[in-house]
């Protein structure tokens, strides 16, 4: 292989600093370990649907991108009838009455969730503002903030719950600060942040003049028995500081066709069109269309997935309660943040001999926040639960006892 060309000019500081991706760094450990058929390798690093969407879905998806008319531009802040369809559904989800209800005109749909809050930091800060983050946080979050010049002020959650505190939450304002970011269900804990922890957020955003940007990509997944994410709608006042991001990618299981969407306030979203015009012009049209029908086509089977994914989380957690030393400190449908029972040893250490030896992939907490000062708070691992079945879970504390039994014994890292 040919050295790579040496550059004559400079990159972005901010970009070159910005940590590089990390799963591929956990996909490099898998080739460490040596899979049988009996013995196969367990991927549960990265939170990606399972299985596909229903045919039906699948086969409007490749009528819509044979359509002349979806290879034309679209409205920049998405096709119409997909907004309109999207605010039925959130105004239905939420419960959220007339006169507070979430009209189209305040939707902007985005290539992903991820473009979504590129495009809300792009607008709420500038480069040496702060934005507060809890930890442990979604690690893109934090790139995009540092790509963009903006400091990420760490907001610690501490075990076992991993909720974030208003109170501590308060101490870490300045006048510098242009946001607090939430994401409820979390990724990586899985933790599901109660209504009235929202409704505190949500007060100290208004008491502090500041937006509380809230990603809800996993809301579709909150068990039906713990009732509706939030009532943050239902405040008279909530586009003074509400922003609201989700993804369709997991609910709708089309990661690859990258579909998000905003929810806010009018004169926000004229500022978020002027970022959209650059950045995307407008969303990939034929997975629009496809959602369009989707919402309401597919509920049934979305709501089947969710009572589906709940279930394997409680496979997990019971086989994990078998396992001596390992404890969920905090589970989802689609994430739970484990301990693991090596005095000593960080998690990124246990990463690395979990898929070297036992064969299983999983993403370390040093993944999802800033350096720890002590190793003893640097024991949780983030395994990715939904995309395999139940009998693939079954094998997790087998496996894990069977580290516990060879660690002592393997060679130094």
């Amino acid at each position: 292989m040919s050295a790579e060309p040496e550059l004559i000019f400079k990159l972005n500081e901010n970009l070159v600093d910005t940590n590089p991706p990390p799963i591929p760094k956990a996909g490099a450990w898998a080739l460490l370990y040596k899979a049988t058929p009996s013995s196969p390798l367990l991927n549960l690093a990265q939170g990606v649907p399972g299985a596909p969407p229903p045919e039906e879905f699948q086969k409007r998806l490749g009528e819509a991108a044979a359509l002349s008319a979806t290879t034309t531009y679209g409205d920049l802040r998405g096709d119409k009838a997909l907004r309109e369809g999207l605010a039925r559904d959130v105004n239905s989800s939420y419960g959220i009455t007339e006169g507070r209800a979430v009209k189209e005109e305040e939707i902007t749909l985005t290539a992903g969730c991820n473009l979504a809050f590129y495009a809300t930091m792009v607008t709420i800060a500038k480069a040496g503002d702060e934005v507060i983050v809890p930890t442990p946080w979604y690690f893109n979050n934090e790139m995009t903030l540092h790509q963009l010049g903006i400091t990420t002020v760490p907001l610690v959650c501490s075990a076992p719950t991993f909720l974030p505190s208003p109170t501590l939450c308060q101490s870490l304002i300045t006048p510098r600060t242009r946001g607090i970011i939430l994401v409820s269900p979390n990724n990586p804990t899985g933790a599901i942040y109660p209504p009235s922890l929202l409704k505190e957020f949500s007060e100290l955003a208004k008491k502090n003049k500041l937006p509380l940007i809230l990603d809800e990509t996993y809301r579709e997944f909150i068990p039906p028995s713990k009732g509706r994410p939030h009532d943050l709608f239902a405040d008279d006042d909530w586009r003074s500081y509400l922003i609201q991001l989700f993804s369709f990618s997991k609910s709708y299981a089309i990661p690859g066709h990258r579909l998000g969407s905003i929810i806010a306030s009018l004169p926000f979203q004229r500022q978020i069109h002027k970022t959209m015009d650059c950045l995307q012009i407008c969303p990939a049209r034929p997975a629009q269309l496809a959602v369009t029908w989707a919402i309401e086509g597919t509920r049934e089977w979305r709501q089947g997935v969710t009572k589906e994914l709940v279930g394997r989380a409680e496979v997990f957690v019971k086989g994990i309660e078998g396992v001596e030393g390992w404890e969920v400190a905090t589970v989802g449908a689609y994430f739970a943040y484990v301990r693991h029972p090596f005095e000593g040893f960080t998690s990124e250490q246990v990463g690395q001999r979990l898929a070297q030896f036992a064969g299983i992939i999983v993403l370390p907490g040093t993944f999802f926040g800033p350096k720890f000062d002590n190793v003893e708070d640097d024991r949780y691992l983030r395994f990715s639960i939904a995309n395999v079945s139940s009998e693939v879970l079954h094998l997790v504390p087998v496996r894990l006892t069977a580290l516990n039994k060879m660690w002592d014994s393997l060679p130094p890292l």
